[in-house]
């Protein structure tokens, strides 16, 4: 499988709640089992079937999050010299030719994009179309809504 790319930002994100599922969630569910094994009969107790159904879900999430940070490259977007580019892990403040609005999105990861917060997939087509163009470029794309035309005001780093 090849490295899959994310920020700094995201990996210390995956990287605590890989720790809160071992160090919190998992113990407190065995001790959930525990105290529903004492209540008797397993094969009628809810607490129990439900502490069980948890203890899946917990373990799935570990696996899955260990198998994530074992196929990551993480990025430093501040360590790379991209000379004003836009690159992975950069903010790109927009102005929307249509609308006059002024927007600005970061270039993350599939695992970290969250549109709500301004975190697009360097996979997205208006990230496509911004990688590798630099400050003052119009850039015109097709998004799922029709074509689309951005003006890049600024590249920031951080």
């Amino acid at each position: 499988m090849s490295k899959v790319p994310m920020t700094v930002r995201g990996h210390e994100l995956l990287q605590e709640e890989l720790k809160k599922l071992k160090s919190v969630d998992r113990p407190q569910v065995i001790q959930a089992i525990a105290e529903a094994r004492a209540h008797g009969d397993l094969k009628e107790n809810a607490e129990y079937h439900a502490a069980k159904e948890q203890q899946g879900f917990i373990e799935g999430r570990i696996k899955e999050l260990e198998g994530k940070l074992s196929h990551l490259q993480v990025i430093d977007v501040t360590a790379v010299n991209a000379n004003g580019k836009v690159v992975f892990g950069s903010t790109v403040k927009l102005l929307d030719e249509d609308t006059e609005e002024e927007l600005s999105y970061r270039i993350v990861g599939e695992d970290e994009a969250n549109i709500k917060t301004g975190l697009i997939s360097y996979t997205s087509p208006i990230a496509r179309a911004l990688i590798g163009k630099c400050e003052d470029d119009v850039v015109t794309f097709q998004a799922p809504g029709g074509e689309k035309t951005f003006e890049i005001l600024e590249v920031k780093y951080v």
